[in-house]
């Protein structure tokens, strides 16, 4: 099968579940029951390059993004990434470019691995949770010990080599509580480019129904508008944050780019290590894995009945409660394995998170709609892409995207170039 129509993002785990770390909130360890087999979880390089072939033939835009993530991916180690370049040259077509991602908690960072990953224009995406004592409140080995200190070994190595660096922090229920010690604390690492990932862990019989590590729905909108309007007094333009720019983009006549506030989603699937498709990262059980890419292609598991279905049922199952909200577009009802509590009408399908994510969106709209009217085209050399560009067209400064998802919004958030985006 050649390429697909829509654009996709696969979350490719070549080691699957495996992980140095014993991160106490982490919804993925538990996935290595599901192969009781496996000896080791790692992808073995006839796999590794299938999906590579087949991730590369089915790929729609110019530009062609790997993300690899895990569990931990530099568990496999660097040598096995310089064979994932090795075959990504060997079958990457004439006039078309490759982009790679990897998401790591960054604690086997090292001068090699940063020389390599500067080498071969890898972006990363860091786990922190912040300052030590709320990194490591849950963030930990194995055996019990702290890694934030090694997290920002890496996080350093990697400012030093020059590589483009997301810092992806998990909201959890301590952290929550002292959001300007969180914010400020990544500006003062120079910290550019900042996602915040809250923790939804469902726990049945609990007084909450959820996890202790879950912060309350208030709480996280609490969070996220004082870090917001520190943000606005003093980085916009500066610091990325993602939900920000996310919450934006309505007003600009931009659709989503991140899955969790799109209408459908179903466009960041996972490839597990033995090549098992599963339709999202927060769905890697039996119920929904679609099948694998030895016995299917990956263009058409991505163009599946089942894949579009999975992504459909986002905005066909939203309650009326949402389809009524004020700010819908901002957020279209959030991402579905978090929309387990009942409206205040009683019907199910309200995501947990409701509450402060409206908070938030209502707080930002105003400022935010205002900032995007007094943004000004980039300056000359600096990503402007000259008047007969379409909209649909490439985006000159090369990042791969369609003209109207990038430079064209005219907006200080835009990541650099060749930036794969990672959830």
């Amino acid at each position: 099968m050649g390429r697909v129509a829509r654009e996709f993002q696969v979350f490719a785990k070549p080691a699957g579940a495996a992980c140095n770390l014993e991160c106490r909130y982490c919804y993925y360890l538990d996935k290595r029951s599901l192969y009781p087999e496996a000896d080791a979880f790692r992808m073995g390089e006839g796999l590794l390059e299938e999906y590579i072939v087949q991730h590369i033939d089915a790929a729609p835009e110019p530009a062609i993004a790997f993300s690899w993530h895990g569990g931990e991916p530099t568990v496999l180690g660097v040598d096995y990434f310089r064979k994932v370049v090795e075959l990504q040259r060997k079958h990457r077509p004439a006039g078309r470019r490759i982009l790679n991602g990897i998401q790591t908690n960054g604690v086997l960072l090292d001068e090699e691995w940063s020389r390599f990953l500067a080498a071969e224009g890898f972006s990363v995406g860091l786990s922190l949770d912040g300052p030590a004592q709320l990194h490591d409140a849950y963030r930990l080995t194995r055996g019990g010990q702290s890694t934030h200190k090694q997290a920002m070994r890496g996080f350093d190595l990697l400012s030093k080599h020059g590589v483009p660096t997301d810092i992806v922090c998990v909201a959890h229920n301590l952290n929550v509580r002292q959001p300007l010690t969180v914010y400020r604390f990544f500006r003062d690492i120079g910290c550019r480019y900042l996602g915040f990932l809250p923790v939804v862990e469902r726990a049945p019989g609990t007084p909450d129904g959820v996890s202790p590590h879950t912060p309350t729905a208030e709480a996280y909108g609490a969070f996220l508008c004082k870090i917001f309007d520190e943000w606005m007094a003093r980085d916009a333009g500066r610091i990325a944050v993602q939900i920000f720019e996310e919450a934006s983009r309505p007003a600009r006549g931009l659709e989503h780019s991140l899955c969790v506030f799109r209408e459908t989603c179903g466009q960041i699937p996972v490839l597990e290590h033995n090549g098992d498709f599963f339709p999202c990262d927060h769905f890697v059980d039996p119920e929904h894995r679609l099948g694998n890419i030895r016995e299917t292609p990956l263009g058409q598991l991505l163009e599946s009945p089942a894949q579009r279905a999975f992504g459909d049922a986002k905005r066909d199952a939203l309650p009326r409660y949402c389809r009524e909200c004020e700010t819908l577009a901002m957020c279209n009802g959030g991402c579905p394995k978090y929309r387990f509590i009942r409206t205040p009408d009683g019907e199910p399908g309200l995501n947990y998170l409701c509450a402060g994510l409206k908070r938030f969106f209502l707080h930002s709209r105003t400022p935010l709609a205002r900032l995007a009217s007094r943004e000004q085209p980039p300056a000359a050399g600096d990503r402007t892409a000259p008047p007969k560009v379409g909209r649909n067209d490439p985006c000159p400064c090369g990042r791969g995207l369609k003209y109207k998802k990038c430079c064209a919004a005219g907006f200080s958030l835009a990541r650099p170039a060749g930036k794969p985006r990672l959830r």
